[in-house]
């Protein structure tokens, strides 16, 4: 079923009266469409002739009676920040009680024929009525005016109005109404004397745009760029490009810089730019403040954000960590493994004077928060992720952890192996000798010599996460901060005949230094008891790279950070009233809001990823480390991800053919992705004609432009950037961007309770050099008297550990109103018929998507993702219920 998040109302006809509106948003055929573009003229609609005088308006005639005005009322639904927020409520409510609080003007899409200029617009102010929330305006409107293309609004209250429509409705007549869909925040007038521009529901190319509108389109996009200057305000609309150079403030603390992100030395996407001055220390550094700017669109409305998901991130962190620090020593390690079983059983005491601090812990994060039976004490007990409620012992076995480079958190990185030997591309003189420790000897005997090396190459057999290179530049460094280690690694797996991978060797290296040189090892699982505990300690250092690199460059910078340009360009490029800033909206909702927070509280100088996760204050930087070795436009697209992985190749016919065909985000995905895929090219087909149009599109040329040469600068002249001069690659770039902000960050984000809540699964840092690198007496003898306690002293402290779960909670949960792709319709699209029929379909498909991921995973032939105790694959189901759930695909990345 298709929900409409506002009523839609399309005007008809109704007995004698003739509405200026009607032709608003009656659409033309797609006949006259045509005829008219290939006429180079505009789109014109149809006269509603007005049976009381038997003439059409707006064309000429010759009677000379004075023309007829008709009465139109606007009736605005409006909802006023609450009172607590709002403390020149009083004020305003006086205002509304002289019937003054929104000045209303309605603008023609058509020239007056006798000027040649734009017609006068009609003015009214709206008064509240006795509905609350509801005001009106009655205006009288020339019978010629012409259909209105547009609503201008001036708020004269003292702040700031959240709008959710403004309907018109001709002669007291229901059936005549047209509705404008807000849904924005209106600026109080005393902020910014410019009324805000509200469009039509009709969407039109630059090129048809009516006349009567042109000049306010083109004026909207200039005031949503902003000129560049001074420090942005909280209730402006500016749109710019900065660096990130706003992570730490060296003022407050001189440990606190980082690097600026944003240049040749540090590649980087570019972030909303804010204005705030630089520090004094750092020139370079912007000052961090207690709220970050983002324009006011893209901030929560304010009823939403105090049970939107993405708030708790804010008042829940602040609120828990302080609460749970006088119970746990910074350093403390788990005791025993029953002790980490606790925390989903017993749970952990809190403090009886937590106080706010408790009530908002409940409030944000109730599922962890519970109180004691028979008392009023309470405990924080979190909920049994799904894998360990399933099978508490599955993160211990090796099947589990190669299954879940497939269907886990983050089954993006395998690869296929092609090359062997294995050699490093870092220079051998800074790091060492490249040559890899995984032998061509040690991979046979590993493969129980079903077959040689250069045969399971040839098979397409092996495979690899490689984490060596990309690591080994910051061993060093990180091996300098307080309880970290780490290593370069590379673990290698074999494709069985049934379809499954089991990991064959770990290699773990540290570069070599000033004082010591190289060392590396390979680790198999072994036949004795020292070997096979060997290998559980080099899997934690496996795992916890992949948790780092999942977080920060799978997850934050592939969907986060690399969104935000495309945002930022299609808001100054795009008009309100262009077809692709109308389909492109959905999958842009909070976005900037989000990255804001996580600017603030999450990737920030010691913030809850440098404090928890094994880079530290690196963590960022890697992030632009790998932007800059492995992102690319054409690659964030599905097929074309798994082709360069070599998971899949393509056949003659164009079809993709997986390398494993049992890979559940691989076979999902690709439904998802034909999905959008089909929608994006239905869309465009239905607004653009040729190639040629897209060519002429001025708007579309000028954002995706931006989005290469400012959005993503320091990429600007990669070869690999599709070029816009086709309907085909126009829909390739519009799918890219829908499936990274919908299907590939639901599938790294949601289930991050489910597989990281039990953190030995996903270590996020390892405290403790593997035993034998140094082969320290002391060390060795501890580890051969007591290794399960040295994974335990390697694996994350008590606070780093709840710190993450309770993190990971909050991000995997849906919000109670989330908007799930496909679920929910544009109100601009459903206005269209042959948009509202392509929308229907696509959901319909995404609907038959479901189905076929239950079947999926109730197949036994699916070892990947059917058997005992193993969690079934469902993070790219579109649909989902609110809470921790492991599925559900919202159109946005809002959490």
């Amino acid at each position: 079923m298709i929900h409409l998040k506002q009523p839609l109302v399309l005007s008809a006809q109704s007995g004698n009266v003739a509405s200026p509106l009607f032709a608003a948003t009656a659409a033309a055929s797609s006949q006259q469409r045509r005829a008219s573009s290939k006429a180079g003229g505009r789109v014109r609609t149809r006269r509603i002739s007005c049976a009381s005088t038997e003439e059409a308006m707006g064309a000429s005639t010759s009677v000379t009676t004075k023309e007829r005005n008709l009465t139109v009322t606007a009736i605005v639904t409006a909802q006023a920040a609450p009172a607590s927020m709002y403390i020149s409520r009083g004020l305003d409510d006086i205002q509304d009680l002289f019937g003054k609080t929104l000045l209303l003007e309605l603008v023609s899409s058509e020239l007056d024929p006798k000027t040649g200029r734009e017609r006068e617009k009609v003015k009214g102010f709206a008064h509240m009525t006795l509905n609350q929330g509801t005001y009106e305006a009655k205006m009288s409107v020339p019978a010629s005016f012409g259909p209105v293309g547009a609503v201008l609004v001036e708020n004269e209250h003292h702040r700031e109005m959240f709008l959710k429509d403004i309907k018109l409705i001709t002669g007291g007549d229901e059936s005549t109404a047209i509705t404008f869909h807000i849904d924005s925040w209106v600026h109080s007038k005393f902020d910014n004397p410019e009324p805000r521009v509200f469009f039509s529901v009709r969407s039109y190319l630059p090129s048809q745009t009516p006349p009567g509108i042109e000049a306010l389109r083109k004026k909207e996009l200039e005031t949503l760029r902003g000129d560049g200057q001074g420090e942005r305000k909280f209730h402006e609309r500016v749109y710019d490009y900065d660096t990130y150079n706003d992570l730490g403030d060296p003022d407050k603390n001189i440990e606190h810089r980082r690097p600026v992100l944003g240049s040749k030395e540090h590649p980087y996407p570019r972030r909303c730019r804010t204005g705030r001055l630089m520090t004094i220390i750092d020139p370079k550094t912007e000052k961090r403040s207690s709220t970050v700017y983002v324009p006011r669109d893209e901030q929560f409305s304010g009823i939403k954000g105090l049970t939107f998901s993405a708030t708790t991130l804010r008042t829940g962190l602040h609120a828990i960590l302080p609460a749970l620090a006088p119970l746990i020593k910074k350093s403390e390690n788990f005791p025993h493994f029953p002790s980490i079983d606790d925390l989903y059983s017993d749970g952990i005491p809190l403090p009886a004077d937590a106080g706010a601090s408790l009530h908002i812990i409940r409030d944000v994060i109730p599922q962890v928060v519970q109180m004691i039976e028979n008392t009023t004490d309470h405990v924080l007990r979190f909920e049994v992720p799904h894998m360990v409620e399933r099978d508490r012992f599955s993160w211990f076995r090796d099947e589990e952890f190669a299954r879940q480079t497939l269907a886990g958190l983050n089954p993006i990185c395998i690869r296929l192996l092609t090359e062997f030997p294995i050699v490093s591309k870092l220079d051998p003189a800074v790091y060492g000798p490249p040559e890899s420790a995984l032998t061509r000897e040690l991979l046979e005997k590993m493969m129980n010599g079903l077959m040689t090396v250069d045969e399971a190459l040839e098979s397409k057999r092996l495979f690899m996460l490689d984490y060596h290179d990309v690591f080994l530049p910051y061993v060093h460094k990180v091996r300098e901060l307080p309880e970290r280690t780490l290593y370069g690694s590379r673990t290698v797996f074999f494709l069985g005949d049934e379809g499954t991978l089991m990991p064959l060797a770990i290699e773990l290296t540290r570069p070599q230094s000033p004082t010591k040189p190289q060392w590396k090892r390979a680790f198999t699982s072994g036949s004795d008891a020292t070997e096979s505990w060997l290998w559980k300690l080099a899997k934690a250092h496996v795992l916890t790279h992949d948790t780092g690199y999942h977080q920060l460059v799978s997850h934050w910078l592939r969907t986060h950070a690399c969104v935000e340009p495309y945002i930022i360009a299609t808001n100054r490029q795009l008009s309100r009233m262009h077809p692709v800033y109308r389909l492109l909206h959905p999958h842009f909702r909070y976005t900037m809001e989000i990255n804001a927070l996580a600017r603030e509280s999450l990737i920030n100088a010691d913030g809850i990823i440098e404090d928890a996760f094994w880079p530290g204050k690196y963590s960022v930087e890697l992030s632009s480390v790998a932007y800059g070795a492995t992102w690319q436009f054409n690659t964030e697209a599905l097929p074309e991800d798994l082709v360069s992985r070599g998971l899949a190749v393509r056949r003659e016919d164009g079809e993709l053919e997986l390398t494993i065909k049992d890979y559940p985000y691989a076979n999902d995905g690709l439904q998802i992705w034909n999905c959008i895929k089909q929608w994006a090219t239905d869309y465009v087909n239905i607004y653009y004609n040729s190639d040629e149009d897209i060519a002429g599109d001025e708007e579309l040329q000028a954002w995706w432009e931006e989005v290469r040469t400012k959005g993503h600068a320091d990429k600007k002249d990669e070869p690999w950037w599709l070029v816009c001069d086709s309907k085909d690659n126009l829909v390739q770039i519009l799918s890219t961007i829908m499936w990274v902000t919908s299907g590939h960050h639901a599938a790294v984000n949601f289930g991050q309770y489910h597989f990281g809540g039990y953190f030995p699964n996903r270590p996020t840092v390892v405290r403790m050099n593997i035993p034998v690198e140094e082969s320290r007496e002391d060390e060795m003898k501890k580890f051969m008297a007591r290794p399960e306690e040295v994974l335990l002293q390697s694996l994350p402290s008590q606070m780093q550990a709840i710190k993450v779960m309770a993190t990971l909670d909050i991000l995997s949960s849906h919000s109670p109103d989330e908007e799930y792709m496909g679920e929910y319709g544009e109100p601009a699209w459903l206005a269209e018929p042959r948009v509202k029929a392509a929308f229907e379909k696509f959901s319909g498909r995404l609907k038959e998507v479901e189905g076929t991921i239950d079947e999926q995973n109730n197949n036994p032939e699916n070892k990947n993702r059917c058997g005992a105790g193993i969690v079934p694959y469902e993070l790219l189901k579109p649909f989902s219920e609110p809470g921790v759930t492991g599925m559900g695909i919202p159109y946005s990345i809002s959490i």
